[in-house]
Parts: C-alpha cells; sequence; structure tokens
C-alpha cells in the first residue's frame, strides 16, 4: 500500500511542513490513477507523482505557495500533445489535482491514517467547492470493491482500502522469486509451510512465515476479497486443505501450480467444490520457464484478475 498519507503526518510532525497534491481527475492515457499522490515539504523535498513528470514542477511550486497561505486549491493541467510524448503517452489532455496543506486538516488525516493502521477500508471526501472534509465508511460500496476514486458533482471520494494481500502456500523456488515482486506491488505477503527447511527465514528474509497446516493458517488469516491465494508445494498432502479452505473464503484469486494432467486429478479430489474458481495451471501463458518467469506470470494473472474482473 502507498503510505503518502503516514508519509505526510511524518513529515508535518517533524516540522518540514508538508502538502499532499492528489490526481482527482485525468485523461485516459494517464500514467498515474486517480487517488494517486504526491507529498511535498516545505524544502520543495517529494515522494510519489502524479504523472508521468510533465506537471510535478508545476505543482510543487503550488504546494510551497499552498504552504504559505493554509490554503487548498484544485489545479487544472492541460497537457500538450508533444509534452504527453515526452513521458510516454498516445496524446494530451487535461489532468486536475488537489493539493491540501496538511495543516489545514490534520486530525482528520490522523483518522486517515488510523483507519488504515487498522486495515479499516475507509473514503476520504472532500467538496472541491468549499473543502469541507470527511471520513465515512458508508460510501458507495461499488467504489470500494472497484478501489476507484473519483469525483461526482463537486465531492471527490479517495477510496482508501485495506491493502491487498497475498498468501503463498508452499516455500518453494518460485514463491522465493514471487514474494519480493509482489510486496513492490503493494501486496501483503505471507507464506505458509510447515516444513521447517522449506519455510526457514534465511530463504524469506522479512517475511510473515506461517509453519501451520495451510487449512489452519487460513483459518487465521480470514482471507478477504481484497486477498489473493497461490498454492505452490505439489503436494495434495498440503495443497487440498488449503484449497478447500481458500474457495471457502471470499478471496478474489485462487491459483494452482501444476500441469493440466496434475489439475484434473485435483478437481477429481475435490469434487463438491466451486472448482471453477481455481486458476490452473497458474499464471499467464507467457512461456515462462525459470522460476523468476514462473512467478511474473502468477503475478501478471493476479493483477489482471484484480483490475479486470
Amino acid at each position: 500500500m502507498e503510505n503518502f498519507p503516514e508519509l505526510a503526518l511524518q513529515w508535518h510532525r517533524a516540522g518540514r511542513g508538508a502538502v499532499l497534491a492528489t490526481v482527482i481527475e485525468t485523461w485516459g492515457s494517464a500514467p498515474r490513477r486517480v487517488g494517486s499522490q504526491l507529498v511535498i515539504d516545505g524544502q520543495m523535498a517529494m515522494e510519489g507523482s502524479v504523472s508521468g513528470g510533465c506537471v510535478e514542477g508545476a505543482v510543487v511550486e503550488e504546494a510551497l505557495a499552498a504552504l504559505q497561505d493554509g490554503r487548498p486549491r484544485v489545479l487544472t493541467y492541460g497537457v500538450s500533445d508533444d509534452q504527453a510524448f515526452a513521458v510516454g503517452l498516445a496524446c494530451g489532455g487535461t489532468i486536475r489535482i488537489l493539493v491540501e496543506p496538511v495543516a489545514g486538516f490534520l486530525p482528520l488525516l490522523q483518522d486517515l491514517v488510523a483507519a488504515r493502521a487498522a486495515r479499516q477500508p475507509v473514503a476520504y471526501q472532500v467538496n472541491l467547492a468549499t473543502f469541507d472534509r470527511s471520513l465515512s465508511d458508508q460510501a458507495d460500496p461499488a467504489l470500494f470493491r472497484a478501489d476507484k476514486s473519483g469525483v461526482a458533482g463537486d465531492i471527490f471520494t479517495h477510496i482508501h482500502n485495506p491493502p491487498l494481500r497475498l498468501v503463498v502456500i508452499g516455500a518453494v523456488h518460485i514463491a522465493q522469486a514471487l514474494v519480493p515482486m509482489a510486496r513492490t506491488c503493494g501486496f501483503d505477503v505471507t507464506v505458509i509451510d510447515p516444513r521447517d527447511a522449506f519455510g526457514a527465514e534465511a530463504r524469506f528474509p522479512g517475511t510473515t512465515l506461517l509453519q501451520d497446516w495451510p487449512d489452519e493458517a487460513l483459518a487465521a488469516l480470514a482471507p478477504d476479497a481484497r486477498t489473493a491465494i497461490v498454492t505452490l508445494t505439489h503436494d495434495p498432502k498440503l495443497d487440498d486443505p488449503g484449497l478447500r479452505a481458500a474457495l471457502a473464503s471470499p478471496a478474489f484469486y485462487i491459483g494452482c501450480l501444476g500441469s493440466t494432467r496434475t489439475h484434473a486429478k485435483r478437481l477429481e479430489r475435490l469434487q463438491g467444490l466451486e472448482t471453477a474458481r481455481l486458476r490452473a495451471p497458474v499464471g499467464l501463458n507467457i512461456g515462462a520457464a525459470t522460476p523468476a518467469e514462473i512467478a511474473v506470470s502468477i503475478l501478471a494473472q493476479i493483477i489482471e484478475t484484480l483490475r479486470k474482473p
């Protein structure tokens, strides 16, 4: 999960001054989606992005002005075809950015950061005419499901969902490549493997490792609709209990390593369950051969399932 609200709060508390710039509307081919953020401090240090580089300089200047006068503002930039081409876009368009000095909504930002830390879905809403702000968990449920922020009338709704989770059953070679890739893409990753030699800290540094049986571990983890589950052990004694638990959950993705023949046998063992949800053989068919390439194909399929349901 991108941590720009947390970073803005940290910079403010450190006396650096902080401004949050948030994309609220943009053209269709933009490199940063609505809700993307840039944090700027009083010395022009910044983290994040609101475009491919074509408007960041102007946003930083406006952020410094906002720190001085304490007023939020909405910026609109028309991006020419030449500018768009320079940052890798097919064509130009318009981008709107909300710029907010942190000092002006500090209590609400603190509540937002606390909700995110507690993994509570919450919508941060701003009236773009009056700059009245609120936090709510009662926004349109479809926005939470789609993880979609946007403007309706004068109201900008910024959806803050809990981080995506990836549960990997089987601390195998493919998992060693998949785990860091998934973390880079914002997933909280947990690896389950009761075999001590496989689920060792040295093989998965800094990763949550559970040496329980997969069904027991999944019962404790309680996968939700923002959880992906992948079984990689190739051992029915481990994979099958995990798959039964996964299929009883609302996980948005369940993938299984193994050939078409292996999967056919798996389906026989899992008769009576909703096995149509299983993605097997796991991963997009990109001709992957090495463990790292297979990991790429798995993560790509997870993201495709999430973004193109």
